[in-house]
Order: C-alpha cells, then sequence, then structure tokens
C-alpha cells in the first residue's frame, strides 16, 4: 500500500493493515484464475472505467475501494470523498489498467463501496429526519463479523455517531445482567468497584429504574422499549444529569417524534445489520 492512501486511511481513523487484511481476504475468495477473463483478454489488453452512483445518496468507502484497485495494480483516482451527497451518474473513482486487472478488482471493490456507501446512506437519513432536534442516530454492535470498524466508520461517514466498539470500551449494564445481579444497584456498583472511571451505561425498562441509575451515579441510561410519553417524562427526571439513549423498535417514521422528545441518542441496529446496498456500478470507458 502507498503511504499516500495508507495516511487516508488513517487520517479517516481505519487501521491500514487491518483494511489491507481484509481486502486480500476478499480478494482470495475469488481464487487464483478467472476463467472468463482470462482465455478473452491477453494480458496486454487495457481498460478504462468509472464507478458511477446510480442513485442519491452518501458515499463511504472510496479509500477502501481504492486499497482493491491497488493491490491488482489498477491505476485509480477518487473523484469524491467519503461522506459526501451524490446523484445519479456521479463518478466515484476512476480507473484504467490490464483489462484482467480491472475486472478481478471490480466486483470486491463494489461489494464494499455499496455496503458502505448503503450504511451512510441510511444514516444520514436518519439524521435528516430529526433534523433541528439535538438527538443523534448512534450504531450498535449489531455487525457483520470483521466489518465492525468500517461498518461504524460509515455510520460516521453519514452523520451519525459510534457507540462502543466492543465489550471493552465500555460497559453497558443490560436486563440480564440486572436479573442475574439482583439489581440495578449490585450490578453497577460491582462494575465501578473493579473500573473506577469506566463510562457504564444502563438499559433501564421503566422510569423507576432510571431513577435507580440515577441514584448510582450512571453517565449514559438507555430507555428501552418505552413510549414517546414515557421517554419525554424521563428526559425531564433525568434534567441533563446523564445522557439518554432510546432503543428498540425504532423506526424512521418514528425518528423525529422519538427525537423531540429530547433524548440525546437513537440507537439503531438497522443502520449495519440491515442497511440496503448503494447502487453503484463500474462502466467502462
Amino acid at each position: 500500500m502507498t503511504p499516500e492512501l495508507s495516511q487516508k486511511l488513517s487520517d479517516a481513523g481505519l487501521d491500514p493493515q487491518a483494511v489491507d487484511n481484509l481486502v486480500r481476504t476478499a480478494l482470495a475468495e475469488d481464487g487464483e484464475v478467472d476463467v472468463t477473463s482470462m482465455p478473452i483478454f491477453a494480458p496486454e489488453v487495457t481498460a478504462a472505467g468509472d464507478l458511477k452512483a446510480r442513485e442519491e445518496g452518501v458515499v463511504a468507502g472510496v479509500p477502501v475501494a481504492c486499497v482493491v484497485f491497488e493491490l491488482l495494480d489498477v491505476a485509480y483516482e477518487a473523484k469524491v470523498e467519503d461522506g459526501d451527497r451524490v446523484g445519479p451518474g456521479r463518478v466515484l473513482i476512476s480507473v484504467s489498467g490490464p483489462t484482467r486487472a480491472v475486472l478481478r478488482a471490480e466486483r470486491t471493490a463494489l461489494n464494499l463501496l455499496t455496503h458502505l456507501s448503503g450504511i451512510a446512506t441510511a444514516t444520514r437519513k436518519w439524521m435528516d429526519a430529526m433534523s433541528g432536534t439535538k438527538a443523534k442516530v448512534r450504531d450498535t454492535r449489531k455487525t457483520l463479523p470483521g466489518l465492525r470498524a468500517l461498518q461504524k466508520y460509515a455510520v460516521a461517514c453519514g452523520g451519525g455517531v459510534n457507540h462502543r466498539m466492543g465489550l471493552y470500551d465500555a460497559a453497558l449494564i443490560k436486563d440480564n445482567h440486572v436479573a442475574a445481579a439482583g439489581s440495578v444497584t449490585k450490578a453497577y456498583e460491582s462494575i465501578r468497584a473493579v473500573y473506577p472511571s469506566l463510562h457504564i451505561q444502563v438499559e433501564c425498562d421503566t422510569l423507576a429504574q432510571v431513577e435507580e441509575a440515577l441514584s448510582v451515579g450512571a453517565q449514559s441510561i438507555l430507555l428501552d422499549n418505552m413510549s414517546d410519553a414515557e421517554m419525554a417524562e424521563a428526559v425531564r427526571l433525568v434534567a441533563g444529569r446523564a445522557e439518554l439513549e432510546a432503543s428498540g423498535g425504532l423506526t424512521l417514521d418514528r425518528a423525529r417524534d422519538v427525537a423531540v422528545t429530547g433524548v440525546d441518542y437513537l440507537a439503531v441496529g438497522a443502520l449495519t445489520h440491515s442497511a440496503r446496498v448503494f447502487d453503484i456500478g463500474l462502466d467502462f470507458t
């Protein structure tokens, strides 16, 4: 990987070596020989083309796609930046090189670019739906194995906010923790005793649990499957003493109604586990 592309990934908060490893794994899935292109095109035959958007949305994953082209010695020029809004016909990346290599790179580059752009586009729709409120959409750990860093990066490209990356960087006390520990208080105090400065979020199903979470000093409270009226009451009770995050059964149609209750975040697992791919195609020029 060239130093320039490596720096581009680093500036985006991505680990260049991890991206390189992922791309190599993806390319390996196609095997060593392209039995379609190899008989048709001699090694010296070249081609040029453009990766174009075929709908409106937000782009994410351009430098990741460029890693694919670089590994296969295909020349590329990025025409947009991650986070850009684009429309149909917009050229995202121009490529040129041996036809065999361009065709070998095509599907892997598009798989990554369409998936990540789909997440960014979905995220932007949530943010647009809540415009004018303080609320932001936030992702979850409901990600595809091996793709969490990239999927969460795509959420950020769409204007969303990342939740914890894993089980190691923040604590989230959920209903099963409470059931096994005996209470919110016992679960919270057990964690705080071991990790004095760790960020702790508590999932609450009732307003009574919200009050209990506040009493022990929770920094963040997850309002699980509460009605809009209950969330508004939780906002009143908390009065800025902790972050509030709505979760469970949220849909884009409800986004604004939930946001105006005054919560800080809406947790939406569908951003990463159910986002529709963004339509992009490679057209030879």
